[in-house]
């Protein structure tokens, strides 16, 4: 994997060696951040990486101008590289971690909204619909803030009234949510 753009442009962000991950492809990576910068500035915005994996959407967000990023997911491994990545890319001083249950962090309150909230869950997650509505009922996501989800067929949520943008991009398809219809 690869940052597209910005002060990252061209570095490599290693996969950590489970066979617990999808990467992003960098086709859908390019075309999510295609839609946001058409719409919106990362310049200086807060993310949340939920599934985090490698790191490769939050890092492409630091790349573009981002100023924090949390990451969580429920692999330390995977945490453990994401710390050695923002170590050997210059940014650990942007970002934190959390090994955690998407589930058990939804649950928890402190962490404050978001202007960007990532999540790129297993394609069978049991739990997407539901996510889905508890993020976009909660204070976690700031009220124009963007819901960035992955998923793939097996679920459509073009109709959800809060979808304002919903493209497939080969076998995931990338939808997004907005509290507002603002900037779309």
């Amino acid at each position: 994997m690869r940052i597209i753009t910005g002060k990252l442009k061209g570095r490599t962000i290693p996969i950590p060696k489970t066979d617990l991950l999808r990467p992003t492809s960098d086709r859908t990576k390019e075309g999510i951040f295609n839609v946001i910068e058409a719409r919106t500035y990362l310049e200086n915005s807060r993310i949340l990486d939920l599934f985090a994996g490698s790191g490769n959407l939050g890092f492409e967000a630091i790349s573009r101008g981002a100023s924090t990023v949390l990451f969580v997911d429920q692999e330390s491994a995977h945490i453990k590289q994401i710390e050695k990545t923002a170590k050997q890319l210059g940014v650990e001083d942007q970002i934190s971690t959390l090994v955690l249950d998407t589930e058990l962090f939804l649950e928890k309150k402190g962490f404050g909204s978001f202007d960007f909230i990532f999540a790129d869950p297993p394609y069978d997650y049991f739990w997407m619909i539901e996510m889905v509505d508890q993020i976009m009922e909660s204070d976690l996501l700031k009220e124009d803030g963007w819901f960035i989800l992955e998923h793939d067929k097996r679920h459509d949520f073009s109709g959800h009234p809060l979808c304002r943008f919903s493209k497939a991009y080969g076998r995931t398809i990338a939808a997004i949510f907005r509290k507002t219809a603002d900037g779309f």
